[in-house]
């Protein structure tokens, strides 16, 4: 995950938030930022519908996205603008862009070259499961994607792991 390029110049306007009926049933794209000025986003893989990230976006990220069609995030614990896939070429394109019922979340069906998109090298970063029901209090992780995609030192080097304890 590298500093997105921002060189396309978004004129993209978000509209203020008036009423229920403009935000749930309208045309006006007024999205809800948190206390952070972030939106979650859910990333899909457009051919199978497989989860492959939940990701944030602040404004900037959520314009350069829309503008540019290619994913861009916020990172949360590196606090960086990020353009997914420019640093290991695993740049995700937008299929389809969506915003929920009260514009706090946004889902991206996307295309990826390589068909991975965590920086694990695993096609997705849900993969492994939690077992549940009742039984043991310790909870073993089971993999559900028995190999990686790719090989995270070949294709990042020594940058630093965006993963924080």
């Amino acid at each position: 995950m590298t500093a997105a390029n921002t060189a396309p110049n978004s004129d993209i306007r978000f509209e203020a938030r008036q009423t229920i009926e403009q935000v749930e049933e309208g045309h006006d794209l007024a999205p809800k930022f948190d206390e952070h000025g972030l939106i979650a986003c859910v990333t899909t893989a457009a051919n199978t519908g497989e989860v492959l990230m939940l990701g944030y976006m602040n404004a900037e990220a959520l314009k350069l996205t829309i503008t540019t069609g290619e994913a861009h995030y916020y990172s949360r614990s590196r606090k960086v603008l990020w353009h997914k896939g420019a640093t290991s070429g695993l740049v995700q394109k937008v299929v389809e862009m969506r915003i929920d019922d009260d514009q706090d979340a946004v889902w991206l069906r996307v295309e990826i070259p390589g068909d991975a998109s965590c920086h694990v090298g695993y096609r997705s970063c849900f993969y492994r499961s939690i077992p549940t029901g009742e039984g043991e209090f310790t909870r073993v992780l089971k993999f559900e994607e028995s190999e990686k995609m790719f090989d995270p030192k070949a294709v990042y080097g020594d940058a630093p792991n965006p993963t924080i304890l």
